[in-house]
């Protein structure tokens, strides 16, 4: 017969015992998930303010999330170090202390890196140095790790790596000058993907001020461009208009002398005279093209709705066209908004350019247009003697002339194409040698 006695008061005692430890096991479980997500909450909050700030103010950006942290840990200090492994040194760049701690920021400049190795290397190696109490590390020196935290009244510290673009540029930190601290796995995660989100942050205002100085240094070029282009404006319009009364002078005088004296004059002496006439009347063209050139951008008449079948006309009944030139007007070319003088000047130049290169026998001349979604394509067309591939793009250029005869300025087409810039349009042209030549420009609808 079996004489134990089992006391069933004492079993559920043992259990009661055992539901309990289970319960506040399964309390400090909660209690660690809760602060995981209450900390995962205030990274997002913080990320929330970076991505939706200008950065006008990144200092306090950082400090007030520095404290964030900081309050959120635990501990009393945090901080930001950049590293310089050219020197050597580390220096403190942001700080946050809580209330009743001495910032340490001013006494953290360039720091021989020689005073904590282990510290550096576990940072190169991208982990995070943490001491959990400071009073147990050894005593290696009057510049050993003890030896620089003690004064500060540091117990415990974690420090996290920062990297951007794989290179290791410095470090954020927190101490606990108060009390001793511990930091979990998931907390330091979390303090590896702050670090992180202050390098992007940094990173960003570099960006911005980088794009600020550029687009600075644009303005200022612009600006400059635009005096400079002003006043060679202004100086080639004071400039041709004063050389334009001694040519006149000259000329005049030449032609009542030859008047004067033709009886007596032969052709010898008649020839150095006629080529006197000659070159004045180039430099006249020249000038003249200088001063149209000059005064394209200028203009302050009011622009206005502009036929081109009348523009065009009026420009050919100005023009000594020749009895073997054919002249050819689409007849319903569009009406365009802008300044009458220019658009004549670009048909003027462009049909005067035609007639010259023509064909000398029979020429032929056709304006006309295409119409597209967004803009009129125009062109001017000869069957004249052409243009080599090499010449496109020079013939534009100021000065720039395919013969040396004649008394061409040179500027013609290069009034042309700069009247189109004004207009933000384009002009090229296509041409074969023998066969004819086709100037193409473009003009934006009103």
């Amino acid at each position: 017969m079996n004489n134990e006695y089992q006391n069933p008061l004492g079993t559920h005692s043992e259990q009661l015992k055992t539901n309990k430890i289970n319960y506040l096991q399964q309390l400090e479980k909660d209690k660690i998930i809760e602060r995981q997500i209450r900390f995962q909450e205030l990274l997002i909050s913080i990320s929330t303010q970076y991505i939706n700030s200008d950065l006008s103010d990144i200092n306090n950006l950082i400090n007030k999330s520095l404290q964030q942290i900081c309050e959120f840990v635990e501990s009393d200090r945090s901080y930001i170090f950049s590293y310089d492994f050219i020197n050597n040194t580390t220096s403190n760049t942001y700080e946050w202390c809580a209330k009743g701690v001495e910032p340490e920021i001013d006494n953290l400049q360039q720091v021989p890196l020689d005073y904590f190795p282990q510290w550096v290397e576990a940072h190169k190696k991208g982990e995070a140095f943490f001491v959990e109490d400071v009073s147990l590390l050894p005593d290696d020196g009057e510049h050993g790790l003890r030896a620089v935290l003690e004064p500060q009244g540091i117990k415990s510290l974690i420090t996290i790596p920062k990297f951007k673009n794989n290179e290791l540029i410095g470090f954020i930190g927190f101490d606990s000058v108060k009390q001793i601290n511990k930091f979990n796995d998931h907390e330091k995660e979390i303090l590896f993907v702050f670090a992180n989100m202050l390098v992007n942050i940094i990173q960003r205002k570099e960006n911005e001020e980088r794009i600020k100085a550029q687009e600075a240094k644009k303005e200022e070029l612009l600006q400059f461009l635009s005096r400079q282009n002003e006043e060679l404006n202004e100086y080639a319009h004071v400039v041709s208009h004063d050389l334009k009364a001694p040519l006149i002078n000259i000329h005049t005088l030449i032609s009542w002398f030859m008047e004067d004296h033709k009886e007596v004059l032969d052709d010898a002496a008649l020839t150095p005279l006629h080529q006197v006439i000659f070159n004045v009347e180039k430099m006249d063209f020249l000038i003249k093209g200088i001063l149209d050139y000059s005064t394209i951008d200028r203009l302050e008449t009011e622009d206005k709705s502009i036929d081109f079948n009348l523009i065009v006309d009026e420009v050919i009944q100005t023009l000594l066209v020749p009895s073997h030139v054919t002249i050819t007007v689409q007849d319903n070319l569009p009406s365009i908004y802008g300044n009458a003088w220019r658009f004549k000047q670009v048909f003027q130049n462009l049909i005067q350019n035609a007639i010259k290169y023509g064909n000398p026998e029979k020429g032929t001349i056709q304006v006309g247009y295409t119409d597209h979604e967004d803009h009129y394509q125009f062109f001017v067309k000869d069957n004249g003697i052409g243009i080599k591939s090499d010449y496109y793009d020079k013939i534009f250029k100021v000065f720039t002339k395919l013969e040396s005869t004649g008394s061409s300025s040179g500027i013609g087409l290069s009034i042309v194409k700069k009247i189109i810039t004004y207009y933000k349009g384009s002009i090229w042209v296509d041409s074969q040698e023998g066969s004819g030549t086709t100037f193409y420009f473009t003009l934006f609808k009103n």
